[in-house]
């Protein structure tokens, strides 16, 4: 059985996010994208956790539904923190998902939190002044069954190998319970053909999330099983044991389309790639400042390997290009939001299938009968066959299926399934 996981969302108590990220609002969201599990987030937050509580009943071990019954979605518990500590002389900023296996875990995990006094009110994503080293120990304490997993690793403010303030390596960052280390989240300005530069990554499984902020977000990154009896365990052992059967893909936003892929000052609206950056010394050629060093230069510059020398065994990756992304660009409108892509968005999704069925599967026969010019552009993006200019300094990438030579002219022509 196929399952589609998404582990790393927020709720709408965490800073910068959606109201409308609520509980069953997530569990219908999910099915419309073909998501089968997603995380039930922030739980560390007071009223996310009563929430938890009062909404959700264990269906699988460690897997929670909707207690009114009115989703098939599994939740599973994964939330993010943010910790800030100095290790020497140097500060440390650091984003990390906890998972715990049940209710009961995570309410011993609150409650000792609480008990060092932590701000658990102040955010869905609280910050921590403790190392990961020690938060790990914390945690495995109270259930041995609970792991950590780096959050979006390469993110150069918040992350263990962020160019602002992260480490060199997971050992640097988790000492003893690195054993424990058994996965890392690429995040959405690196895929996993960057991260296998990096040798000291083999001992790992890499896994990707969405980190959403909002509802149409879910899954925009996302991780593929195939399981036929899912169970929180089940799930930490394929990661333990790098299970290649189980663990099929993971499905990826094309790294350029990620807010730090590349080197550049927002303010001045500069960006370049690393050679480049080399040549400015670090610093932007408009206000002299030094700008935001990226996920790609930072990769180049921990990387123990070359191109030509990457392994073949790991597990496999899938680009895409969020559906309502490719809507926008077919419907020739600028706005994700608009009448157009959301009356397209749900029309497709009831016809053709979930959002993920749209991207990876339907044949593209069957999506040109609903709509010629989406069909054209899905199969560009099934075969990388698109233009982006990529994100910097916290500005997304543009993603262009056509370039202005190659759009199409004039409508679609349509044929209702």
């Amino acid at each position: 059985m196929r399952l589609i996981t998404d582990w790393h969302i927020h709720s709408g108590y965490s800073r910068a996010c959606s109201k409308e990220l609520t509980l069953p609002n997530i569990a219908k969201a999910c099915e419309r994208k073909g998501i089968n599990i997603i995380a039930a987030p922030d739980w560390t937050h007071p009223a996310v956790f009563s929430d938890i509580e009062e909404l959700l009943v264990e269906d699988r071990p460690g897997m929670y539904r909707l207690k009114d019954g009115s989703s098939k979605t599994w939740f599973m518990l994964s939330t993010e923190v943010a910790q800030i500590y100095k290790i020497g002389d140097r500060c440390r900023r650091i984003h990390n998902n906890i998972m715990a296996p049940s209710i009961e875990v995570v309410r011993k995990i609150n409650a000792e939190l609480d008990r060092r006094e932590f701000n658990l009110k102040s955010d869905g994503r609280p910050i921590l002044g403790i190392d990961s080293e020690e938060l790990y120990k914390i945690v495995k304490d109270i259930d041995e069954r609970v792991i950590m997993i780096p959050a979006h690793a390469w993110t150069p403010w918040y992350a263990i190998f962020g160019s602002k303030s992260g480490f060199d390596s997971i050992e640097e960052c988790f000492g003893e319970m690195s054993q424990y280390i058994y996965a890392v989240e690429t995040g959405l300005s690196s895929d996993p053909s960057m991260n296998w530069h990096l040798s000291g990554l083999d001992k790992v499984v890499l896994v990707s999330s969405s980190d959403a902020h909002s509802l149409p977000k879910l899954g925009r990154e996302a991780n593929v099983f195939d399981i036929e009896e899912p169970s929180y365990d089940e799930f930490v052992r394929i990661m333990k044991e790098q299970d290649k059967e189980k663990f099929l893909y993971t499905i990826e936003f094309y790294p350029e389309e990620g807010m730090y892929h590349a080197d550049g000052c927002r303010n001045c609206e500069f960006s370049c790639e690393p050679e480049q950056t080399r040549k400015l010394d670090g610093k932007c050629p408009t206000c002299k400042k030094s700008m935001t060093i990226g996920v790609l230069n930072r990769v180049i510059e921990i990387a123990d390997r070359k191109s030509d020398s990457l392994p073949t065994d790991r597990i496999p990756y899938k680009s895409i290009v969020p559906l309502d992304v490719i809507m926008a660009e077919v419907n020739e409108v600028k706005t994700l939001s608009s009448k157009k892509v959301q009356e397209m968005y749900q029309k497709a999704t009831d016809e053709l299938g979930t959002e993920f069925d749209i991207l990876l599967d339907t044949p593209i026969a069957e999506i040109k009968k609903f709509d010629e010019r989406l069909a054209e552009a899905i199969e560009r993006m099934r075969t990388g066959n698109i233009h982006i200019k990529p994100g910097y300094d916290g500005v997304y990438g543009e993603v262009s299926i056509w370039s202005d030579k190659e759009r199409p002219k004039g409508p679609a022509q349509k044929v209702l399934l």
